[in-house]
């Protein structure tokens, strides 16, 4: 699988303030913390000696998908909506959201006693709607992807004089998913590189000011999945670029272009952008289920992602963000099953051998013998590649991963078989 990155420039210069509002500061952030204190919970940072191993150094996970709500976007809308006047409140509030910011949202009004209306795209995952709706919203579906669920909830605003409470781009969100940083910090003093997950940026922009601020030697990297990266793109051409369509299981970071003010930010304190795969994705939310016990949504599982695909890279101790867990469990079982067949723990092949009494039978008896398990067989006669005496056989089989599916290969082709690896 491939990782890509991009260097972002961290100067330390003084930006000017952006059409979104005016840059956030570490001050913002540490006057956010009470705000944020009144709705959310500190998450815990734990060791992962299977992600230590790998990466030949200390690797620790920053558990927000343990956060109430499931993710790390309660403390965003916590600062924001507690510093509504209350002329705003009687207003009530409106957010566009594929869900976890959404029940922040949902959350943080219904503590105030504010109405709150979401706008979400068709097709947001069922747990996602339904916790929102627990908390009180009103939600709308929405054909299309966030922004276009952002331009229903600015039409909602014009409409009724709700007060719309972006997903990422305002100086409040920012400092409230800057409340991380500090808490990074604070539990891992000596920690030298942050792995984010990144969709609009503004839970990495927000997490980057307040390290750097108090430890500028750490190096903050943004990780998105390569169906959804805006910020390679923006960063080369120096302004936010929406992308053209995105395609990616991470609903969570599925954002198609930038903010003003999180595009600065980005630009200002995040040392670099890697992107990671679909199959990245999924391997690492398989791994954390089966050596961390951790429930974790793809978007939370990407700065994982990004670790297991390059190990080397990063110097440690590294602290891994899992930003969410609020996953379908349809989709989790999908997940999965493919985060297994990209292990190699599920086989797909087609095996060709000769029509004959008994031939069935060997290759069953090799493929026991070699300690794979069976979960489907097809028999196929009639195809132009075949010979008359020949049959093509479709197996699926469950393996114990990489050096086993080879070795089980290998053991097929020595024994005379011709055999073809559908993935």
């Amino acid at each position: 699988m491939t990782m890509s990155s991009i260097p972002t420039p961290t100067s330390g210069r003084t930006m000017p303030e952006s059409t979104a509002g005016p840059m956030v500061t570490l001050a913002d952030i540490q006057a956010a913390r009470p705000l944020v204190d009144a709705v959310a919970v500190p998450t815990p940072m734990l060791e992962s000696r299977w992600l230590s191993g790998l990466a030949g150094v200390p690797v620790h996970l920053k558990c927000e998908n343990l956060q109430r709500t499931g993710s790390f976007k309660v403390r965003g809308a916590a600062v924001r909506i507690a510093r509504l006047s209350e002329e705003e409140r009687a207003r009530g509030v409106v957010a566009a959201s594929a869900g976890n910011h959404a029940q922040g949202v949902a959350l943080a009004a219904q503590q105030h006693g504010i109405a709150a209306t979401v706008f979400m795209p068709d097709g947001a995952p069922i747990p996602k709607e339904r916790a929102t709706r627990g908390y009180g919203a009103d939600v709308r579906f929405t054909p299309g992807v966030l922004e276009d669920c952002l331009a229903a909830a600015r039409a909602f605003e014009e409409e009724t004089g709700a007060v719309l409470i972006h997903p990422f781009d305002h100086a409040d969100i920012i400092a409230g998913q800057g409340t991380l940083g500090l808490e990074i910090i604070e539990q891992l003093p000596d920690a030298t590189t942050v792995l984010v997950p990144t969709g609009g940026g503004g839970l990495v922009g927000g997490i980057a000011v307040a390290v750097k601020s108090l430890r500028p030697d750490v190096r903050v990297v943004a990780v998105q999945a390569s169906g959804a990266a805006a910020f390679p793109q923006s960063l080369t051409e120096g302004h936010p670029v929406r992308l053209p369509q995105m395609a990616t299981m991470a609903d969570g970071i599925a954002v198609g272009q930038p903010g003003e003010l999180t595009f600065r930010l980005v630009q200002e304190y995040v040392d670099d952008v890697l992107t990671v795969s679909e199959e990245a994705l999924s391997r690492a939310l398989l791994a954390l289920l089966e050596r961390e016990k951790l429930v974790v949504e793809p978007a939370g599982a990407a700065a994982a992602a990004a670790l297991t695909e390059e190990a080397g890279r990063f110097t440690g101790p590294v602290v891994v963000l899992l930003s969410g867990g609020n996953i379908d469990p349809l989709l989790l079982g999908k997940v999965i099953r493919h985060g297994m067949a990209a292990a190699r723990r599920y086989l797909n092949l087609q095996v060709t051998l000769a029509d004959v009494p008994g031939g069935l039978a060997r290759l069953l008896a090799q493929v026991g013998e070699a300690g794979a398990n069976v979960l489907e067989v097809v028999h196929e006669r009639i195809s132009p590649s075949l010979l008359l005496d020949e049959v093509d056989v479709q197996l699926q089989l469950e393996t114990r991963g990489e050096p086993h599916a080879e070795a089980l290969l290998e053991r097929l082709r020595e024994h005379g078989y011709t055999v073809v690896d559908r993935g």
